[in-house]
């Protein structure tokens, strides 16, 4: 018994390799492998190596679009065993989606029976389909036997196949392609037929067309199902570099389609979307109330087209509804384009024009090839045609040689060694460029072509007809000869006959544009998908922010006891509440002077007895500082132009400032104002040149000043701490800012106007059985000795032109006064009294003072927690030294800490009246029903 050795050498033919050497090849043979011979297509006819044998062995078979159809397995049957030895369902399925119309642009495979569905449903096994060729395939395949590509052998070698099809179209652009590979990938969409050809004849004209020419031709991608491609950024991108993101939404309309209903009705939706998982979909988001407002979807889809009908509720927005369906269902969809594809063998990333040269590179050789091939049959043919002319020239001298040779071999040597004479024959030589024949001497000897021509020349065509006949064939392959060696010696010649190949080709294959392309700049915005109305936004001391919809809150009669407006953090209170759109911007200003922006939907929703959000999650960068300065800006930002912002701190500066200084506002804040020590924001607000500034302390001292240059200019930078508005006391602040319009009247005039307002109120009040308010005058420096009554126009004018001010103590009571009871004097000052307080009050200090308007309501927050709505016409209209009425029946402890207007009347109390007893300074409120 032979003993192994203990470390045998290995064989002579045997070289050691490392493992990471041998991985690393083969890896790359097999990345190779499928990248070339499967995943990506060949961008000179667009089709992956499947695509190319179903064609080829369909045209072979004769499964022509001129022919029956024939059964899909005997096709897949041929493919398989000829081509491409890769299992049926992977050839069947590659066959089923060149027949499917809502995958092709232009269909290369005509199917009959059941392929297949946009809801995804599975075709028909391929014993049961029947297929044939399309007539667009037609245009890949012709020429295919003209020498025009290269061959190779099959998986056995027993067989030739095309390595790529003559393509007579960009088919790549027209019917695009997707595909994975290793380590990359392709998906390139579909486009126009009829404008893909348009953009290649235009560059075969000239050469130097940039994109901008080519996009002129083709706007963008035309998807079989259609739907709309917003915006033109993508597309630019796509077909500039190869890459980029294609923005696909459906085709939607809102109808009526019964009385007081309407629906959504989808007739095109996104490209290689499944419309039942799409309805699918949409079931479950509403299933889930993700989407609310849909009360009822089907399927009305037929042969005419696709309609997917979506009711709506009654109280829905239809277009809020389809904004959130394009939001969260494949209603919209992105398509990536990866325009990859392999030039000359290797994957390479290419754009429009990019891909559109590499078609007509790779056209041009095709009909160079053709044309030589075509000449060397036409030459074959002339030359054949020679001998025939000089064996009809000389028939009796041929025919003898036949009959006395003893065989066909001998019959043919023998003309072949005979010198004829070339008197005719070499003009004709000439003229089909045939260098077959030699001239010497002036006699010619037939070729063994030729020869044998003449030995299967037909007794019938020596009469004189048919030799006229050859004579004619003759003249026209010389012409013929002569054309194609033009065709192969200009490239002109070239350019011109793929013009006219394509220009028939596109009037084949030219069908109207399926997807319209929407000039629409930037994404959809979550705006949109945000059902617009009011809401109330309160902020709390501790920092804590959440906006609730106004209508939650009904409106209560005067001396209600509220409702619960949020639960409290221990002692945390609101010290700040607003009223605004969903869809406005909204400024934060901090303690620190820095602003923030943010839209009102963007803020937390939360119930009215939430505590909300912490600010500090929705500004990170606001830090340790406090929100002490919110500004809702207007909704329609062209008003922004000319509108200027004020600002006022609690230590009595202001500043104007343009409002597009805060146009753009980082996620970090902007510094918007800087501030002293111990200073801070107590509002902004936006104003007009010409308008006035009016300052509330919290000691009810009031300054009211006029907005110009002179008064308070713009500042130009943000860095500044302003200028002087009102000269404080010790232990003063300011705690109210606000822009009134500037109306020029004389003390004469506003004294006047006060007094006759009073008197018809009095008697107002007379009339409707109430008893009349107390008027306490104005202050006596403005009341001249003489009072002149003003003339009912002037009245008139005066009172179109009035604004009425809300004051608020911080025990509940409250009063509306006339802006003319303040007059306007110089920015700086001390200011005049803007509020007594009684001493049989509860309170020594003004909440706020702000502008308000008759028919409104507002509301009045408490440091408990509570908030009350009330309307602003059951609040008095009285001097501006009174100290007001009730308005809010307190605890002991409470305090009101916030006051603000709402913009709609809202609703009645709980037990629906509107008329309650006037309270007085010692006589307790009705109270009109209470939330908890």
């Amino acid at each position: 018994m032979t003993e192994i050795p203990d470390d045998p050498l290995p064989p002579s033919d045997m070289l050691p390799v490392t493992i990471e050497e041998e991985m690393r090849s083969s890896y790359l043979a097999y990345a190779m492998s499928v990248i070339v011979s499967r995943a990506l297509p060949d961008v000179r006819d667009g089709l992956k190596p499947v695509h190319r044998r179903i064609l080829y062995s369909m045209r072979e078979s004769g499964f022509t679009h001129d022919k029956p159809y024939r059964k899909s397995a005997r096709a897949v049957g041929d493919v398989m065993g000829k081509y491409h030895p890769h299992g049926d369902s992977s050839i069947y399925d590659a066959m089923v989606r060149m027949a499917q119309s809502w995958s092709m642009r232009v269909k290369l495979i005509d199917g009959q029976g059941n392929f297949g569905s946009v809801d995804g449903d599975s075709p028909a096994a391929m014993r049961y389909t029947e297929a044939r060729l399309a007539k667009a395939a037609s245009f890949l395949l012709d020429d295919i036997d003209r020498d025009t590509v290269d061959f190779q052998p099959n998986y056995d070698e027993s067989e030739q196949e095309p390595k790529i099809l003559p393509a007579a179209f960009p088919n790549l652009l027209v019917n695009g392609a997707s595909g994975i590979a290793v380590g990359m990938a392709t998906n390139i969409p579909p486009h126009n037929p009829s404008e893909i050809i348009d953009a290649t004849l235009a560059l075969i004209a000239r050469p130097d067309m940039t994109l901008d020419d080519l996009l002129e031709y083709v706007p963008g991608p035309d998807f079989p199902t259609g739907g709309t491609i917003l915006g033109r950024a993508g597309i630019r991108s796509a077909f500039e570099t190869g890459r980029g993101s294609v923005i696909i939404r459906a085709k939607a309309e809102i109808e009526e389609i019964r009385k007081d209903r309407r629906a959504i009705i989808v007739t095109e939706i996104p490209y290689q979307v499944n419309k039942a998982t799409l309805q699918e979909r949409i079931a479950d988001l509403v299933r889930t109330k993700q989407v609310e407002g849909i009360s009822d979807i089907r399927d009305e889809s037929d042969r005419s087209g696709m309609r997917i009908v979506i009711e709506i509720k009654r109280e829905a927005t239809p277009e809020v509804v389809l904004n959130q369906l394009y939001r969260f269902t494949q209603l919209q969809t992105s398509f990536g384009v990866n325009m990859l594809a392999l030039d000359g063998g290797q994957p390479r990333l290419m754009g429009l024009k990019d891909v559109l040269e590499a078609f007509i590179r790779f056209r041009e050789d095709v009909i160079l090839r053709r044309a030589r091939f075509d000449l060397n049959k036409a030459r074959d043919r002339g030359h054949l045609l020679v001998g025939l002319v000089i064996a009809v020239a000389n028939i009796d001298a041929v025919i003898a040689l036949i009959r006395a040779a003893p065989d066909t071999a001998s019959a043919r040597a023998a003309l072949m060694a005979r010198a004829w004479d070339a008197a005719d024959v070499a003009p004709l030589l000439e003229l089909i460029h045939d260098e077959g024949n030699v001239i010497i001497d002036g006699k010619v000897h037939l070729t063994e072509a030729q020869a044998r021509g003449i030995l299967e020349l037909r007794l019938q065509r020596l009469t004189g007809l048919e030799r006229d006949k050859i004579q004619q064939e003759l003249s026209e392959v010389a012409v013929k000869i002569n054309d194609l060696l033009d065709i192969i010696a200009s490239r002109p010649r070239r350019m011109e006959v793929m013009r006219n190949e394509l220009a028939t080709i596109r009037a084949e294959l030219a069908t109207p544009r399926a997807t319209d392309i929407a000039d629409y700049a930037g994404d959809q915005t979550d705006e949109s998908l945000i059902e617009p109305g009011q809401m109330v936004v309160t902020i709390t001391r501790e920092g804590f922010i959440k906006r609730t919809p106004l209508d939650v809150f009904r409106a209560q009669n005067r001396g209600g006891r509220g409702r619960t407006a949020a639960g409290r953090r221990g002692d945390d209170i609101i010290v700040r509440s607003f009223n605004a759109h969903t869809h406005q911007w909204v400024l934060f200003f901090s303690s620190g002077g820095k602003a923030y922006r943010e839209k009102v939907w963007r803020l937390p929703e939360a119930s009215p007895t939430a505590k909300g959000r912490a600010l500090v999650n929705l500004l990170p960068d606001l830090g340790s500082d406090t929100i002490t300065a919110v500004l809702p800006l207007p909704q329609d930002e062209e008003l922004w132009e000319n509108l200027h912002l004020v600002f006022a701190t609690a230590s009595g500066s202001v500043r104007r400032n343009r409002l597009s200084d805060f146009r753009n506002i980082r996620s970090s804040g902007l510094i918007a104002m800087k501030l002293d020590e111990d200073d801070r924001l107590i509002g902004v607000a936006t104003c007009r040149e010409g308008q006035d500034v009016f300052l509330g302390t919290r000691n009810a001292r009031c300054i009211r000043f006029q907005i110009t240059d002179d008064t308070l200019r713009v500042f130009a930078g943000r860095g500044s701490s302003g200028v002087r508005g009102i000269r404080l006391a010790e232990g003063d602040s300011v705690n109210s800012l606000c822009v009134l319009n500037h109306v020029e009247a004389t003390v004469e005039e506003r004294a006047a106007y006060l007094r006759m307002a009073n008197a018809r109120r009095r008697a107002e009040a007379a009339m409707e059985g109430e008893e009349a308010d107390e008027v306490t005058p104005a202050d006596d420096a403005e009341i001249p000795a003489d009072d002149l009554p003003l003339t009912p126009e002037r009245f008139a004018e005066l009172e179109a032109a009035e604004e009425v001010l809300l004051i608020v103590s911080n025990a509940g009571f409250g009063r509306r006064s006339s802006a003319y009871d303040y007059r306007v004097s110089g920015r700086g000052g001390q200011g005049i009294n803007n509020m007594t307080f009684s001493a049989n009050k509860r309170g020594n200090a003004v909440v706020a003072t702000l502008p308000v308007l008759a028919g409104t309501d507002i509301m009045l927050v408490t440091d408990a927690g509570r908030l009350i709505r009330l309307p602003i016409n059951q609040v008095r209209i009285m001097s501006r030294q009174a100290s007001g009425v009730t308005l809010f029946r307190l605890n002991d402890t409470e305090e009101v800490t916030s006051v603000f207007p709402v913009m709609d009347d809202g609703e009645e109390g709980e037990d629906g009246e509107g008329d309650v007893t006037e309270p007085t300074d010692d006589t307790p409120t009705r109270d009109a029903g209470q939330d908890d």
